[in-house]
């Protein structure tokens, strides 16, 4: 069974508005429940020192892999976001499945500049479960253009693995926490 999703109108982030860097943003429907539960579920795990654990930048790993059974409230994100990345290609794919990894930046982190199109991904995404005010804002940049977007708890947004991006300081005195996505065929 497919999961419903809803497409939140942000009118400043559609490719012919303030950018054309093309992207696509939706909101999962009950998120506050559904992020509760990975809050939680998040914190069951994090200080298990047997996850894997990769790009250690500015004194903290940018990514955290924690298996799907280890936290089944992603079971609804995942499905979610399958069909989010189908919407940004504007068709359905053949055997489209995505690798996830999750993101916790505490006060003063931020993610550094990078892109994901080493491994023949067609699409790039993030959802967000924890967002405290000024946390910090996803940045897309490609060539001159560049656009800010804000996070919301419970909002993905999609865009090309091959767009350089980063996030801004977390300049809250909370952890904020989201989850990354690349989707290929593999």
């Amino acid at each position: 069974m497919r999961y419903q999703v809803s497409v939140v109108p942000i009118i400043q982030m559609t490719v012919s508005q303030e950018s054309r860097i093309k992207t696509y943003v939706m909101e999962l429907p009950d998120a506050g429940s559904v992020n509760a539960g990975l809050w939680r579920q998040f914190l069951a795990v994090r200080d298990d020192p047997t996850l894997q654990r990769t790009h250690y930048f500015a004194g903290r790993y940018e990514n955290i892999y924690v298996p799907e059974d280890r936290m089944p409230a992603l079971k609804p994100v995942l499905q979610a976001a399958s069909q989010g990345a189908e919407r940004y290609l504007g068709k359905p794919v053949a055997g489209l499945s995505a690798g996830f990894w999750l993101n916790e930046m505490g006060p003063g982190h931020m993610t550094l500049p990078h892109h994901h199109d080493e491994d023949e991904e067609q699409v790039s995404g993030v959802y967000y479960i924890r967002v405290p005010d000024d946390s910090g804002d996803l940045l897309l940049k490609q060539g001159v253009d560049c656009l800010r977007i804000t996070p919301q708890e419970g909002l993905f947004v999609f865009f090309s693995p091959r767009v350089m991006h980063e996030v801004t300081r977390n300049n809250s005195d909370k952890v904020r926490l989201s989850v990354g996505m690349n989707f290929g065929v593999r």
